[in-house]
């Protein structure tokens, strides 16, 4: 008789620790790659997942059982691990982390993958039977019977009804719980609609590659609006059939709802959302749809490229450029690269649009790598805006504006048209400064000033949150001639609010749209037509379509010309063409004051032709003489402490310690805000032109970083293809 092995798992955790750990399978256990199971983990549970089967462990440990498996399916599926596995190398983050964020918050907590089934109620019964006081109760019998299919309790509750009168009825056998008719949402009517092209969407349409080409990659430069999102749907429609997935990534929760809305025109309930606004409960089901295969074409934030797809057959990522498409802290991917790696894990096609694409893609592009399809008419008879630079030098401002910007506002208005302000710094004014004694109120936690907001007489950082009031004497002198400096949108919006009293000032920045549900409110005012102003952040150049403005104000262009980051004159030409491209979208002209410092500066005349392609080219031939990315591949060692020394000491100690003579190592330096939330922060950057080379020594460090015992209060991270470098 052959003597019993026992048979292991190595399981991943969702904690930040480089390694797996390794348990016994029960005998009545079978497990797969990718599943969910239960562990013991110190004197505690834990959620797992299987990442290998009967591996050899190290010899000498006594191994724990696995306690259960938490459904008979793995939660990843083959190719989702891929893709997991791959990013966690690629961006040297512990895979454990990497799995879980696959997960929807309910299943890293170890609940059940199922959807809790909301009841449906149907009308069987006569209201006669009722007795007469019961006058709610024969109202919503009265209403049940005339929803033909029935209807949820939700949807009950949501009519005025209680669950007391629901349970009350039922009792008396008066509804019967049912089940949902069974509709994908989409009537013939639906089903038969396709969106129609002009004819320049027609010939960029007709270049994108259909599913049945396998894995490419297409670069859609389209000017803003062209009409990018009709080509998406039109693609969809005419490419995606009833049964598999796609993916549409866009770069803001707040660009959902136009979107979605679009969306489901076309495609009815086909259509499902993914950003973290949602409830627990919202995402699990979505996420369930996902993993079961049903044919959803999901519209999804930075998140959704990592969900566990079965029948994906397309991916588009809109305005591929956007930053919010790199996760900031913790696992540092990029959504934008991942999903072009996903497309080549699934072999289906993924297309990248944008008016104002990244350096690297549109490098891409010029180097064959990626597929260049043009879209540079805009849609219906909407003409590209003018672009004039107003020199601002000399001239007096009323919350940053000149008269010349006032007097074209006012012309806009008196049009019954609308305008935009474009502000890049929300609060009312970013310092204070006593103009006796020269004191500036600065953070307390932080190597920067705190920002006036006038609506809550409060004191912001928007570094840290740190908060405090505002008063009216200086701190220090106690002087009374202590005053805002400078120019944020609360202060336009006060400005125009004086300047033009009779008509509606609506901001919009990240203040402004905390309530759920503001920034709808924000967007019917808009889209209702009516002359109002505009004054917002980087918020509002974001893929929105107001076909009534026709004037932008862009309040000052000067900020990202001087930047220590090699990426900030990228970023701000893109910015202002994103910004500019909200003027004119409609039947009426649209015109763009950009106010500068700096007319004369190259970039900005470049911008005020007002074509996106001649400024990549400058800008990539500044790349490739100072040979930065994408001409070669970068990441940073970041390191942060209580003292400045530690950081830098760390920092020191790893640069000695990469020994590949093909990587180049610049720094150790403080970062551009050295000191933020009592934090002390230095860098190290690498840059290679050999990526395999720059990964390999990447995971070298993070391998002899886990092994030195650091200080408690020293804490480590990199970024690969970091999107700042200050």
């Amino acid at each position: 008789m052959e003597p019993h092995v026992p048979r292991t798992a190595r399981i991943a955790l969702n904690r930040p620790i480089r390694r797996l750990f390794d348990y016994l399978v029960p005998d009545h256990m079978t497990l797969q790659r990718g599943q969910r199971v239960t562990v013991p983990f110190g004197r505690q549970s834990a959620t797992g997942l299987v990442v290998e089967t009967d591996a050899q462990p190290p010899e000498g440990i006594t191994l724990k059982p696995v306690r259960s498996a938490a459904e008979a399916w793995p939660a990843l599926p083959p190719e989702t691990f891929r893709l997991l596995s791959w990013a966690s190398d690629y961006y040297q983050h512990p895979l454990g982390e990497c799995l879980f964020t696959a997960l929807p918050p309910a299943l890293r907590r170890g609940r059940p993958a199922v959807e809790k089934v909301e009841p449906y109620w149907q009308a069987c019964g006569d209201p006669a039977l009722l007795p007469g006081n019961a006058t709610r109760q024969r109202e919503l019998l009265a209403w049940l019977k005339r929803q033909p299919g029935g209807a949820g309790s939700k949807q009950i509750v949501r009519a005025g009804f209680t669950q007391s009168q629901i349970r009350s009825l039922q009792e008396k056998e008066l509804i019967r719980e049912t089940t949902p008719p069974s509709t994908d949402g989409a009537t013939e009517e639906t089903r038969n609609r396709i969106p129609v092209l002009s004819p320049a969407q027609q010939e960029a349409a007709d270049q994108l590659p259909s599913p049945d080409d396998g894995f490419t990659t297409t670069l859609l430069f389209g000017i803003t609006g062209s009409g990018k999102t009709e080509l998406y749907l039109h693609y969809l429609k005419t490419h995606l059939d009833d049964k598999h997935q796609a993916l549409v990534l866009v770069p803001e929760i707040n660009l959902t709802p136009q979107t979605v809305a679009r969306f489901q025109y076309y495609f009815g309930s086909r259509i499902a959302v993914w950003h973290s606004a949602l409830k627990d409960s919202e995402r699990l089901s979505t996420w369930l749809r996902i993993r079961n295969g049903e044919p959803v074409i999901l519209i999804g934030t930075r998140s959704a490229v990592l969900l566990p797809f079965t029948e994906l057959k397309t991916i588009i990522v809109d305005e591929e450029h956007d930053s919010s498409y790199k996760q900031g802290e913790g696992f540092r991917y990029s959504a934008r690269d991942t999903a072009v790696y996903r497309a080549h894990l699934n072999n289906c096609p993924i297309i990248l649009g944008s008016a104002t694409p990244s350096m690297e893609s549109y490098h891409n592009a010029l180097t064959g790598k990626y597929t260049l399809v043009r879209l540079e008419e805009r849609a219906g008879n909407a003409q590209l805006p003018t672009i004039k630079l107003l020199d601002i030098r000399s001239r007096p401002l009323e919350g940053g504006l000149s008269r010349p910007a006032i007097r074209a506002i006012e012309k806009c208005l008196n049009a019954g048209q609308q305008a935009l302000v474009f502000v890049n710094r929300r609060g009312f004014a970013p310092v204070t400064m006593c103009f006796d004694c020269g004191h500036m109120v600065e953070c307390p936690r932080c190597d920067t000033r705190l920002t006036y907001h006038r609506h809550d007489r409060a004191m912001r950082c928007h570094h840290c949150d740190f908060q405090t009031a505002a008063t009216d004497h200086c701190p220090k002198c106690s002087s009374d001639s202590f005053k805002p400096v400078g120019q944020g949108t609360e202060r336009s919006e006060d400005v125009l609010a004086t300047q033009f009293p009779d008509v509606p000032v609506v901001r919009v920045d990240r203040d402004s749209t905390q309530r759920k549900g503001s920034i709808q409110g924000i967007l019917e005012t808009v889209n209702s037509g009516s002359p109002c102003i505009l004054v917002g952040t980087q918020m509002l150049a974001k893929g929105h379509d107001f076909p009534n403005v026709t004037l932008v104000v862009v309040v000052n262009a000067d900020g990202g010309l001087f930047s220590v980051d090699f990426r900030a004159p990228e970023q701000l030409i893109q910015t202002l063409l994103q910004v500019s491209g909200r003027a004119g979208r409609g039947e009426k002209s649209g015109e763009v004051l950009v106010q500068t410092c700096h007319s004369d500066h190259p970039l900005l005349r470049s911008l005020a032709a007002g074509y996106y392609l001649p400024v990549a080219d400058q800008l990539l031939a500044e790349r490739e003489t100072g040979q930065l990315p994408p001409y070669r591949s970068m990441a940073i060692l970041r390191a942060e402490s209580n003292i400045m020394a530690s950081s830098l000491k760390l920092l020191d100690d790893m640069k000695s310690k990469a020994s590949d003579c093909g990587v180049e190592s610049w720094g150790p330096l403080p970062a551009v805000i050295a000191r933020r939330a009592d934090r002390h922060r230095a860098q190290l950057i690498m840059v290679s032109s050999n990526r395999i080379r720059l990964n390999r020594q990447l995971a070298a460090l993070c391998q002899e970083l886990d092994l030195m015992k650091l200080p408690a209060d020293i804490k480590w991270a990199i970024d690969v293809d970091p999107l700042e470098t200050g």
